[in-house]
């Protein structure tokens, strides 16, 4: 035993020395783990390093290579390939997933929240069952009085609104009687709230000031938007079976509130909601969500590009703290140089907002330099050296 440990130290010591700073720390770190698993010995693991050092140094990029253009043509390309289509999970319409080009269109424009804002939601073990999925199902689905109500009339003689629930729907909701009364006593003030005697299903709202028959349909909104249970944000929650496990798949986000939910396990929980994540879990998770939505919306539609490249616009778009789009009122609009800004949109504003405060261009960039007809900043071009043949 005190030999093979003395063996891996050995093998873990010369990983160090070969990958140490080359590579990221996990990677090293899965490297030592795999090479104790398989009990690589020394010649064997110093030949696989040697193939490792090789993939890795022709698989650098050069310095001065135009590694911007070179992404932006890795993803532009496909990306016009794209379909204009959303998706549904089967058999629930109101689930509806944007996908293809308007959702990379809304990536890229870092929208402060998606089209179709979808929650994952993972169980902790003791919760993993159907009677547990559902029960917190029901917790957190957003259940408002329209979502129970059958009818509503309203009474302008005796200043009374009638309510009347669909028993069916209070039961599939997971709510009673008295909890929409409940809500209504906290949401409506000046009104006695009773129960029909012949109706149990029926909820009289009697309003001690005269109902303003132009404002009874904001009065009667109001009463139907009145919150019974739920979290902000989650309209709709369908429950899938993935292997093992259940899943609730939320139409709608609010991170911060689901994630205190008994059962959820919050370690799991996703959402493609980037700017939320990055409110919530910061930066580098927003980062993260990025590059891996990005990604799988060019597989789904059958489009092979490498994950550098996304991960390079991932890196503009985050490099500053916060979520940035692509544009004019982000990365493009944030350059240096008056001249590139100006190349890329509203030319005449960019141009006299920059002569009225006097600024310079170092011309350090691509685009201004192609302006002035000079050399771009690109391979050879890159590196200032100048030959003095007096110097021996």
């Amino acid at each position: 035993m005190e030999e093979v440990e003395r063996v891996n130290n050995t093998i873990n010591e010369i990983i160090e020395s070969e990958l140490s700073g080359l590579i990221p720390r996990r990677i090293v770190e899965d490297i030592k783990t795999t090479f104790a698993k398989y009990s690589i010995d020394q010649e064997r693991a110093k030949h696989i390093l040697k193939i490792i050092r090789e993939e890795i140094e022709n698989n650098t990029i050069d310095p001065g290579e135009a590694v911007g253009i070179i992404a932006a043509q890795s993803i532009g390309e496909p990306s016009t390939q794209m379909t204009l289509r959303t998706f549904h999970y089967a058999g629930v319409r109101e689930l509806n997933v944007t996908l293809g080009l308007p959702r990379l269109i809304e990536l890229v424009d870092a929208k402060k929240a998606p089209s179709t804002p979808l929650t994952y939601i993972y169980l902790l073990t003791e919760y993993n069952n159907r009677e547990r999925a559902i029960e917190i199902a029901r917790k957190i689905e957003l259940t408002r009085v329209v979502n129970v109500a059958l009818k509503v009339d309203v009474d302008l003689f005796n200043n009374t609104i009638i309510l009347t629930l669909d028993p069916s729907m209070l039961s599939d909701k997971g709510v009673t009687v008295d909890d929409v009364v409940k809500s209504l006593q906290r949401h409506l003030k000046k009104v006695n709230i009773s129960l029909n005697d012949e109706n149990p299903n029926e909820v009289i709202i009697q309003f001690e000031e005269p109902l303003d028959p132009i404002k009874i349909e904001n009065v009667r909104d109001k009463i139907l938007n009145i919150k019974i249970k739920g979290v902000k944000g989650i309209n709709k929650v369908v429950i899938q079976r993935r292997g093992e496990e259940y899943v609730l798949v939320c139409e709608g986000s609010n991170l911060m509130e689901l994630m205190d939910v008994e059962g959820v396990d919050y370690r799991r929980i996703r959402t493609n909601n980037i700017k939320e994540v990055e409110e919530v879990l910061g930066i580098e998770a927003a980062r993260a969500l990025l590059v891996e939505e990005m990604i799988n919306v060019l597989e789904e539609q059958g489009l092979d590009v490498n994950i550098r490249h996304v991960m390079l616009v991932a890196d503009m778009m985050t490099r500053t703290g916060t979520v940035k789009p692509i544009g004019r009122h982000g990365v493009a609009g944030s350059k240096d140089s008056v001249l590139a800004k100006a190349a890329f949109e509203v030319t005449v504003k960019q141009l006299i907002d920059a002569a009225v405060h006097g600024d310079t261009d170092l011309l350090r960039g691509v685009a201004e330099n192609v302006i002035i007809g000079s050399y771009i900043p690109v391979g050879t071009a890159k590196v200032k050296l100048v030959y003095n043949p007096y110097i021996g």
